[in-house]
Order: C-alpha cells, then structure tokens, then sequence
C-alpha cells in the first residue's frame, strides 16, 4: 500500500486487485474509528471481479447465476459490477464537518466525474435526472450508457464507499444483472470511447478534481 498527502484530504492507494470485502470493512472500522480531528481520505484501487448488491437491493435485478460472488453491502443502490479496469473512488469524509449535505455531496461526485472526462474530450458525458451516475449518449441516439457509478453510506455525519468509473475492462459481467437495477442498461468504459489512459493515471486525475471540489465547496450548516 502506498499513500501521500496533498491538501486537505490524503489520497491513498489501495494494492491493485483488491478483495472487496477487506476494503468494505476497512472503511467501516475506519470510519467508526475516527473524531472530529481525523483527516479526511480518498482510497483508490481496483477490485478481483465482485457484484456488489446495496441495502435495499432487489434479488431480481440479478439476472443469473455466475462464479462471480456477491456481496451484499451497506452502500446505497442496487446491484452493480465491480472488476479489474474499473477505477474505484472511495471517499471517507466528514460530511458534517465540511457542512454538506448528501445531495450535495452526490453532486459533487458527479461534477467531478464530468469534469474529468470533459477535460479528456469526452465532451457528450452527462448525468440522467433521477439516475445517479454518470453517462455517454450511444453514437447519436438518445439511448445512454453508464460509464461510472455511485453508491454512498454515511454514518454519524461521515460517508464510505463512494464511486466506480470504468476505464479499460471486460463489460460482459455487466450482462448478468441489471446494472443498478435499470433493465437493459448499457455500460461502456474510456477505452471504448477513444480514450486509453492507464488506470493510475486517471484516479490521479478524478483524485485531484475532487480534492480541489471539496477545498472549494462553500460550508452550510448539514446536520
């Protein structure tokens, strides 16, 4: 494990290839183990192939049985993909701290996710209303594919979990569920759309947007 600081929240790299369920329960003990003064950090990694089902998650919204295995976690969301290639973003945060609330802290995920693959000329992303996540219109239909997804958890005041955009991987997995319970949904990763970047170099990129997001964010009163 490697791990550096750089502003106000510490960015730290997870081994590539990481077991889910280490993580998640890393992120609980670390979480219920922090105060007021504990920094604030951002977990990056990629995860062995896992289906991750959230609380409220729907049986149904698994279409088949595979050799991948399921975990059913804490986060928020339906069932999901998670797999070597797919950079994953785990924000641990002080949420009452920084004076957000979670809608606006699900926004900011989302706008630093766009602000990313913008700058990567990725120019047609968007977000979907009703839809958390973020999306890129297929060819010139009206049709949207799902190239990064969220699913938050905050306890005390403090979020976990956080989000997954797919950069370089196998899609295929995708097709045994119904990705965060919308049947039929397409997903679609960078590489596919032209843009091949090894996976470091992008959480590097979504890291700094975040950091310089959450530095800029004008304090409320969140409870």
């Amino acid at each position: 494990m490697r791990s550096e600081v750089s502003g106000p929240v510490y960015c730290r790299w997870l081994k590539q290839g990481s077991e889910y369920q280490p993580v998640w329960e890393a992120m609980r003990e670390f979480t219920n183990a922090r105060d007021a003064q504990t920094p604030d950090e951002i977990w990056l990694t990629e995860h062995l192939p896992v289906y991750t089902q959230g609380v409220a998650g729907k049986p149904e919204h698994i279409l088949q049985t595979t050799a991948i295995p399921v975990v059913h976690t804490d986060r928020g969301g339906q069932v999901t993909y998670h797999g070597p290639g797919q950079l994953m973003v785990y924000c641990l945060l002080d949420l009452r701290r920084r004076g957000m609330y979670v809608k606006e802290y699900v926004r900011l995920l989302e706008d630093c996710v766009l602000a990313v693959l913008h700058g990567l000329g990725v120019l047609q992303a968007c977000k979907k209303p009703g839809a958390p996540g973020v999306y890129v219109p297929l060819n010139t239909g009206a049709e949207l594919a799902k190239i990064s997804a969220l699913g938050v958890k905050i306890r005390n005041g403090c979020s976990y979990h956080g989000l997954a955009l797919n950069v370089d991987m196998d899609l295929q997995p995708f097709s045994a569920i119904n990705p965060c319970g919308y049947h039929g949904m397409p997903t679609t990763d960078l590489r596919r759309l032209g843009v091949e970047l090894p996976l470091e170099q992008v959480g590097q990129l979504l890291y700094a947007e975040i950091n310089h997001a959450l530095a800029q964010a004008t304090p409320g009163v969140a409870a």
